[in-house]
């Protein structure tokens, strides 16, 4: 049997695509978006292990198999700025690009910010108070995570919308669209860099720029990109795709309304369950690796599947419920080993915020539609296309 991954990206009922998935067992072919071969590890004992050898690289300039960009739509102008990120290098290159950007992103830096992403939930959530019926994708689950990022980075307010635009147009279907998003992206970041340079402030892509002296011309641009997307795209989904779940359970809302300190175990459990991340970045057999009684030989590409590892039910029990308060949760959500979400102590922080907050402020907060009318878009991640409610 052979899997056509395309229909992770396409399917109408992605959990089905994925529960059949699964029944191929921990380790299995399927085709990538072009066709090509690789391997799918879906099993948790088995992600787990994979995502820590270190004969299974990122490093996307190891492997002559799959072309990834090509298959992604992204033109060759734009490939050297957004298929290095910090997911697709190994050490030591990934351990010195890790290091530069890592102390925005500690528990405690996090734990400092908590005041100022409560005030931007409560702002946003005052304009919503008043009306009729609302997006709160677009109108708070999108904003939040993307001002408390670009404050960070240092992206002038007035233009938060603007480069929105364009990294949303990165995820859609229409490889136009991503070439002129990527095209626009990286110009945009490309002139702010120059500007810091000229004006550094206290924000990290300042801290970029005095550290151009250990990186490559186009790491400074590389990086502020991956931190902008991977920073705000994952957040929006799992806010969303949290206050979705709240919304069509009100007894676990009623119960989470009333204890802040249990909404950061109910974030993990959506994290495991439904959390916007399904697959890991590619990874490449630098020699033939052995998964499961698989022997996968040398130079394959392999497709490691969060999705099912955090439903095996050799792991976790019950595993396509979502229980709010399940404490034994060592998901897959944000990764494993070396490449473990850099950003995983912020996108937590901004959840249990942004939920809570919601829960108490707008405690009559409905659907403004039948559950069964919500659609999804198409695509990498586990994303809603909106969220209709009525405050």
């Amino acid at each position: 049997m052979t899997i056509d991954l395309m229909g992770l990206f396409t399917a109408p009922d992605r959990d089905a695509f994925l529960a059949e998935l699964a029944k191929a067992g921990p380790v299995t072919r399927a085709r990538y978006l072009d066709g090509t071969p690789v391997w799918l590890v879906s099993g948790y004992e088995e992600s787990r292990a994979a995502l820590t050898d270190p004969r299974l690289s990122s490093d996307i300039a190891r492997q002559s198999r799959v072309d990834v960009a090509a298959a992604a739509g992204l033109p060759e102008d734009v490939r050297p700025y957004l298929m290095k990120t910090l997911g697709a290098y190994d050490p030591p290159d990934h351990t010195r690009l890790r290091r530069l950007v890592s102390r925005e992103f500690t528990a405690r830096r996090v734990e400092l910010l908590r005041p100022r992403i409560q005030q931007i939930a409560d702002e946003l959530l005052d304009g919503l108070a008043g009306q009729e019926e609302a997006d709160l994708i677009a109108s708070f689950a999108y904003p939040l995570p993307v001002t408390v990022i670009c404050e960070l980075l240092g992206v002038p307010e007035a233009d938060h919308d603007t480069w929105g635009a364009w990294s949303r147009a990165l995820t859609a279907p229409d490889p136009d669209a991503i070439a002129t998003g990527a095209r626009n992206l990286i110009g945009y970041m490309a002139k702010l860099i120059e500007a810091k340079r000229a004006d550094p402030g206290e924000d990290l892509l300042s801290a970029l720029v005095q550290a151009r002296d250990r990186l490559s011309d186009e790491e400074p641009i590389s990086v502020a990109i991956t931190i902008l997307l991977a920073g705000h795209e994952t957040t929006v989904n799992l806010i969303g795709n949290g206050a979705l779940h709240l919304l069509t359970h009100p007894d676990q809302a009623d119960r989470l309304r009333g204890d802040a300190a249990a909404m950061s175990v109910a974030v993990e459990e959506l994290l495991r369950h439904s959390g916007p991340a399904d697959i890991a970045p590619m990874r490449y057999t630098l020699e033939p690796v052995e998964i499961a009684g698989v022997v996968i030989p040398a130079g394959e590409a392999v497709q490691i599947v969060y999705a099912t590892a955090n439903r095996d039910p050799r792991r976790f029990a019950d595993p396509d419920r979502l229980q709010s308060d399940r404490r034994d949760n060592p998901h897959l959500g944000f990764g494993h080993g070396i490449h473990y979400c850099l950003g995983a102590p912020l996108a937590r922080a901004e959840a249990q915020i942004a939920l809570h907050t919601l829960l108490v402020r707008l405690p009559r907060l409905r659907l403004a539609v039948r559950a069964e009318q919500i659609t999804w878009r198409p695509g990498v991640m586990r994303a809603l296309a909106a969220l209709p409610v009525r405050p």
